[in-house]
C-alpha cells in the first residue's frame, strides 16, 4: 500500500507542542509520511524562534511558509493572512499531499485551511468546537476552520456537540481528547533536577510559571493590561521569595507591547526573575509538574495550557482578564482581573492554601487521558478520499 502523504501545518509554539504527538504517531504509522510546514512565530526571532524546537525534537522540515508580517497590529494579521495563503498554495501545489493537518484557531492556521481547502485537499482540523469568548478573534477563526474543513478532531464532548450544532455530520467528527496528554501521560517532560540546574530554582521556593497574550480585540490595550501582573509578580518575589519564570506572548496583535513592557519593567529582585522566549513544552511541561509535585507553585496568565493541561497535573491556576472567558475548564482554576490586589490574592491562594491545592490535585480533567495521535493517524490512514468526503452538507 502506497503511503499516504500528509502535510501538518504548524504556526507557533504552543501549537507545535500540542500536535507533537500527532506528529510522531503519523510518523510510526507503516501507511503514512509527515510533510511538516512551519510557519508564523516559528520563524520570528523576536518570538524565540522555535524552529529551533522542532528541529532539536528531531522532525525533518519539509518547508518554510513565510508570512509578511509589517507591524503590530490587526492590519499586520490580516496581511499575514493574505501572504499566507499565497505562499502555502505554491507549497501544497508542488507537494500534492493526501491529507493536511491544522490545529486550533489562528489566524495562520485559518490561512492554511484557506489554502488547502480551495485546492481540494482532504484537510483534518484539530480542536474545533472550544469556546473563549474572552474578546479575542479564536471563537469566530476556528469556527470558520470547522465549516472549511473535511474532518474534525475535537478534544471534548461539549466541543463535538458544537460541532454537530453547527451543522457538521457526525461521520466527521471524532473527538479524540486533547494530544497534549499523550506527552503527559508518557512523562515526555523535563525532571525536576534538569529544571533546577536551568532555572536556578530550589525546593525552598515557590515558583510561579507566567505568560499573559495579547486579547486581539483590545491590543492597543495589551501593555496596560499585563502592568497589574508584572507588578503583582514583582511584589511577590520580593516579599514571598517567589521564583518566577515569564515568558513571552504569541505573535498576535499587541504581543510585541508586551515583550517590550516585560523587558523594560524595573524588576527589584532580579535574581527571582527568569524571562525567556520560550521554554519548550518538554520544559514546560515540566514546570507544571514541578509546580505541582515538587514545590508549592502555580500557573498564572490567560494561556489556554493554564486550562487544558494543568488538570493533568493538578496545578493551581490563576486565568487573567477576559481571554479564555468561557473555556471549559477543571475546578483547579481561578479567575482575576487585571488587577494587582487580585492578582496577588488569588496567587497566594493557589500556593498556600493546602485546601485548594488538595482540590486541585483531585480536580477532573475533561480533556482526556492520552492516546490522541494514534487516533488521529488511525483515522486519516484508514478514511476514503472521495466525493463523499468533499462534498460538505449542512445537517439540522
Amino acid at each position: 500500500m502506497k503511503k499516504r502523504k500528509v502535510a501538518i501545518f504548524t504556526g507557533n509554539r504552543a501549537e507545535y507542542g500540542l500536535q507533537y504527538p500527532i506528529i510522531k504517531a503519523i510518523d510510526e504509522h507503516p501507511n503514512l509520511e509527515y510533510f511538516l510546514l512551519v510557519s508564523g512565530a516559528h520563524l520570528q526571532e523576536d518570538f524565540g524562534s522555535t524552529k529551533k524546537e522542532i528541529e532539536k525534537d528531531g522532525f525533518k522540515i519539509f518547508r518554510e511558509v513565510h508570512l509578511e508580517t509589517i507591524s503590530d497590529d490587526l492590519y499586520s494579521t490580516a496581511n499575514s493572512i493574505g501572504t499566507g495563503i499565497s505562499n502555502l498554495s505554491k507549497i501544497l501545489n508542488e507537494l500534492k499531499p493526501d491529507f493536511h493537518i491544522v490545529y486550533a484557531d489562528r489566524f495562520e492556521g485559518l490561512a492554511a485551511v484557506v489554502a488547502s481547502t480551495q485546492m481540494n485537499i482532504p484537510t483534518a482540523h484539530i480542536e474545533g468546537g472550544d469556546v473563549t469568548e474572552g474578546g479575542a478573534l479564536d471563537d469566530s477563526v476556528r469556527h470558520a476552520m470547522t465549516k472549511l474543513s473535511h474532518l474534525h478532531f475535537c478534544t471534548n464532548e461539549e466541543a463535538k456537540n458544537r460541532i454537530i450544532n453547527l451543522g457538521e455530520e457526525t461521520w466527521r467528527i471524532h473527538n479524540v481528547g486533547f494530544p497534549a496528554i499523550d506527552l503527559l501521560a508518557n512523562r515526555n517532560y523535563a525532571s525536576h533536577i534538569e529544571l533546577q540546574n536551568l532555572y536556578n530554582l530550589d525546593e525552598s521556593s515557590p515558583v510561579i510559571i507566567f505568560t499573559q497574550h495579547s486579547v486581539t480585540t483590545e491590543f492597543n490595550d495589551s501593555a496596560n493590561q499585563i502592568l497589574p501582573s508584572l507588578k503583582a509578580l514583582n511584589k511577590l518575589s520580593v516579599e514571598e521569595n517567589f521564583k518566577i519564570i515569564i515568558t513571552y506572548p504569541n505573535n498576535d496583535a499587541g504581543g510585541k507591547k508586551i515583550i517590550d513592557q516585560i523587558n523594560s519593567f524595573s524588576w527589584e529582585n532580579d535574581s527571582n526573575i527568569t524571562i525567556i522566549g520560550s521554554l519548550g513544552r518538554y520544559n514546560y511541561h515540566g514546570i507544571f509538574n514541578y509546580c505541582s509535585n515538587v514545590v508549592s507553585g502555580a500557573c498564572v496568565g490567560n494561556s489556554s495550557s493554564g486550562i487544558k493541561e494543568t488538570p493533568y497535573f493538578g496545578l493551581p491556576t490563576v486565568n487573567i482578564g477576559s481571554r479564555q472567558d468561557k473555556r471549559l475548564r477543571s475546578t483547579n482554576v481561578i479567575d482575576a482581573d487585571y488587577n494587582e490586589k487580585q492578582i496577588i490574592e488569588s496567587i497566594k491562594k493557589c500556593v498556600f492554601s493546602k485546601e485548594f491545592r488538595a482540590e486541585s490535585k483531585n480536580c477532573i480533567n475533561p480533556y482526556g487521558k492520552g492516546n490522541s495521535g494514534d487516533q488521529i493517524a488511525e483515522v486519516i490512514s484508514n478514511v476514503k478520499i472521495d466525493k463523499t468526503l468533499f462534498r460538505k452538507k449542512i445537517t439540522y
